[in-house]
């Protein structure tokens, strides 16, 4: 059975845990595969929401298998959070969540060396969450990184120490003031707790599930524009966020994979520092942050928001290889005259509709098509059938422009609002 890959196209902020969580009663099993407490999965039903950061969207259906994989890195402390969370939801976690042993994890010094290399750069900050994603990655390919399978050994603990004292070192260059005895007690209680959740070997798993007939489906976090290769370098998250770090993330096979599931908003947000070539940054912007309640899901900051980007998605369609695309946050653009979708780039005063190595707005600006508008309240509709013109000829023209079809459509946050065609 192949697996199937479900990933962001824009910068993030897509609403990958929302479809994640409507697609999950077609798999048995999701896995997570780069990425760690940066990322912010949105869900919402039965009138409430929740936020998933590490855990994969699909732990509210109880008989479905969810793998945080070797490529994603842990925080004990927010992972101990988002499980005690779960626990008041009755969820029963431990039943359906199980743990690479490769994964690996964030220490409170990873957390203290990003915001002292953040605050270092002063005007040149990437935007970053704060939240040690970067410095334990750094760790990873320098080879000094601590795993899940690490806290089952005897001189864990000693190996905890060795690595600390490295990252005083750093610490030390950057003249950080910190308390890391403040710090600590919630590290240990959140590693008593990893201890507690199924721990495997996951490339084994995945790979005996797949040969067995399981269907998996691989969830990405962040999105393609954010790829330590192919994003906006270096204002970018430091993982492959692409399909391709489905593969490394997981232990599968590039001839393993089955569909890509490409998503988009209807219009562009950013989070961060970083290029943003259709940027509003004017009411019309600030309009659609409030209609689409436009704020970080993990930081609470509010996004930078733009029209919809096409030669940015042409290229995450190339670099992913998708099959299939999936429209979020049509309704936000309700009760707009005029839509308004950027179509190629003018580079050094060529045109073109491929994303060059620069999107600086001074090297790049966007040129525009004009559609019309939409007026109706989309938040009740649940057929194709029934959305307005304006909206489907919306939809058919970015169809044909990217040369993919748009199987699904959302309207809204709740996991009823979906419209699949």
């Amino acid at each position: 059975m192949a697996l199937d890959v479900l990933l962001g196209l824009q910068w993030g902020d897509e609403g990958k845990g929302k479809i994640v969580d409507v697609l999950t009663p077609k798999y048995q099993v999701i896995a997570r595969f780069q990425g760690g407490p940066n990322a912010g999965h949105s869900l919402e039903f039965n009138g409430i929401k929740h936020v998933l950061h590490t855990i994969p969207s699909g732990i509210f259906h109880p008989e479905t298998l969810n793998i945080v994989g070797n490529g994603v890195v842990i925080d004990p402390v927010i992972f101990k959070k988002e499980t005690d969370a779960l626990q008041k939801l009755g969820v029963d976690f431990r039943k359906n969540l199980v743990l690479s042993r490769k994964a690996h994890l964030i220490l409170p010094t990873h957390r203290l060396l990003d915001a002292a290399s953040e605050a270092s750069k002063g005007l040149s900050k990437i935007g970053s969450t704060l939240k040690g994603i970067g410095p334990a990655y750094m760790d990873k390919t320098g080879r000094n990184g601590l795993r899940i399978g690490d806290i089952t050994r005897e001189d864990f603990i000693d190996r905890y120490r060795r690595l600390v004292e490295k990252h005083a070192e750093l610490l030390a260059h950057y003249n950080y003031d910190y308390n890391l005895a403040e710090l600590e007690p919630a590290f240990f209680e959140g590693i008593e707790h990893l201890r507690s959740i199924p721990h495997i070997d996951s490339e084994h798993k995945l790979n005996h599930l797949m040969k067995a007939g399981k269907t998996v489906l691989a969830e990405g976090a962040q999105g393609s524009l954010l790829d330590i290769d192919f994003g906006s370098y270096p204002f970018v998250t430091s993982s492959n966020t692409i399909s391709a770090g489905a593969c490394t993330g997981l232990g599968v096979a590039p001839n393993k994979i089955g569909e890509v599931i490409g998503i988009f908003k209807a219009y562009c947000t950013r989070v961060g520092s970083g290029p943003f070539p259709t940027e509003l940054d004017d009411e019309m912007g600030e309009k659609i942050r409030q209609i689409g309640h436009e704020y970080g899901a993990t930081t609470g900051r509010p996004r930078r928001c733009g029209w919809l980007d096409l030669p940015a998605l042409k290229y995450s369609i190339l670099l992913n290889g998708v099959t299939q695309l999936i429209m979020t946050k049509a309704d936000v653009l309700s009760g707009f005259d005029t839509i308004k979708v950027c179509t190629s780039y003018m580079v050094d005063g060529v045109e073109s509709d491929e994303l060059p190595f620069d999107i600086d707005p001074q090297y790049v600006q966007p040129v525009f098509t004009d559609m019309p508008g939409w007026a109706e309240d989309l938040t009740g509709i649940r057929d194709f059938s029934e959305l307005p013109k304006s909206l489907t000829d919306y939809i058919a023209f970015i169809e044909k422009e990217l040369e993919v079809p748009v199987t699904i459509v959302s309207v809204g946050p709740d996991r009823k609002q979906t419209i699949v065609r």
